[in-house]
């Protein structure tokens, strides 16, 4: 069975999201090492994992920015809370981990 050659502009296109693809894995991977220290930080000085009003600047700072960008706010607001999520499970873990490091 052979396969068509893909035309150039696809290939070009493909390449492009491939690249793309790429930047958002660094972009994300960036993100969580900052998000890392900063629950470090909430562990250390037992401030609670989530803050709610932090969280709803950040969701209407990021419609705001997908509707300036042409991109549909549900989604973005979808996409931040997959990650505000993540953030929040990794911030308990630090906690539960820096309260059973501490003496007493």
């Amino acid at each position: 069975m052979t396969s068509t050659p893909l035309p150039p502009e696809l290939a070009d296109l493909r390449r492009s999201i491939d690249n793309l693809d790429a930047a958002l894995v660094h972009t994300l991977s960036e993100r969580f090492r900052c998000t890392k220290a900063v629950g470090e930080l909430k562990a250390r000085l037992e401030l609670p994992a989530a803050d709610p009003s932090r969280e709803e600047r950040q969701i209407a700072r990021l419609r705001a920015l997908a509707v300036e960008s042409g991109l549909d706010a549900d989604f973005a607001e979808k996409f931040l809370n997959l990650v505000i999520d993540e953030v929040i499970r990794h911030h308990e873990h630090l906690r539960g981990a820096a309260g059973a490091r501490q003496p007493g």
